[in-house]
């Protein structure tokens, strides 16, 4: 038997990146997904290529409404709601320095960040509440958890969005609710593209190079990441193996919140 088998899953910014990692992940483990994303065209053929097990419906977390319709749909569809996936998010632009900062994405990062993750959590968790509980999985990452020079709008919302699931997880937990969150780091994804302001675009390849040199210097383990990797982190949360976890953030990073990369000098010849 599948380890979702009989389960229903939203997983918000499905269409693309980690999201679509996780949708794939699950119907492969027996559930059926919504996929909720303002990507339409990019929505719409992966449900298609999942078949009957997936349905689109398009989403922008950052409206609250949009949010709810999202629920109402796989309540609609499949009729239950097992698990909810908070994944939907957007990085704030790359700055040089604080003081070139002007801050004028703040409130767009914020609503789909951080307001999207709450409205999400909300809303699943009534369904869910009247129903014998479930799973709700909010991505953070590790830029909520270690400081960092740029996209100061983006680490602050994700810093937010752990410190909300902690204080939900404890509310929700009457309900038998399990609130968790996964903070992915140095998985490439299409967000960091997202981040470049318009004269880094020019020159992105030589910019996303030394970007994740950076990362691969600051892992201990030198593989890199995948989405793969942080949908089995999602599996683990959605499923009974978690039943005693709730209020948890799991880094899947290689690795880097541990601590920096000793160097270690090479012994002398003898």
């Amino acid at each position: 038997m599948s380890e979702l088998d009989g389960k229903v899953a939203i997983v918000t910014g499905a269409a693309s990146g980690i999201g679509r990692g996780i949708a794939e992940r699950f119907v492969a483990e027996g559930a059926r997904v919504v996929i909720a994303d303002v990507q339409t065209e990019l929505g719409e053929a992966l449900a298609a290529d999942l078949g009957e097990a997936a349905v689109f419906v398009a989403t922008d977390v950052g409206d609250q409404a949009q949010v709810a319709r999202a629920v109402d749909t796989a309540v609609e569809t499949f009729g239950a709601l097992d698990v909810m996936v908070n994944n939907a998010g957007r990085s704030s632009p790359l700055k040089k320095s604080l003081f070139d900062e002007d801050f004028a994405e703040f409130d767009s990062v914020m609503r789909v960040n951080l307001l999207g993750v709450m409205a999400g959590t909300r809303d699943a968790g009534r369904h869910m509440a009247d129903h014998g509980g479930g799973a709700i999985i909010n991505m953070a990452s590790i830029g909520g958890i270690l400081a960092g020079g740029g996209v100061a709008s983006y680490r602050a919302s994700k810093a937010a969005i752990i410190q909300f699931s902690k204080s939900a997880a404890i509310e929700l937990a009457h309900y038998e609710i399990r609130v968790n969150c996964i903070a992915p780091g140095n998985i490439p994804t299409p967000i960091l593209r997202s981040a470049a302001s318009e004269e880094d675009r020019a020159r992105l390849e030589k910019f996303e190079a030394k970007i994740r040199q950076t990362m691969r210097d600051d892992r201990p383990l030198k593989r890199e990441g995948t989405a793969d990797d942080v949908a089995e982190a999602a599996l683990y949360f959605a499923t009974d193996r978690s039943r005693y976890v709730t209020g948890t953030v799991l880094p899947v990073d290689g690795g880097t919140v541990a601590g920096k990369v000793l160097v270690r000098k090479p012994k002398p010849a003898d």
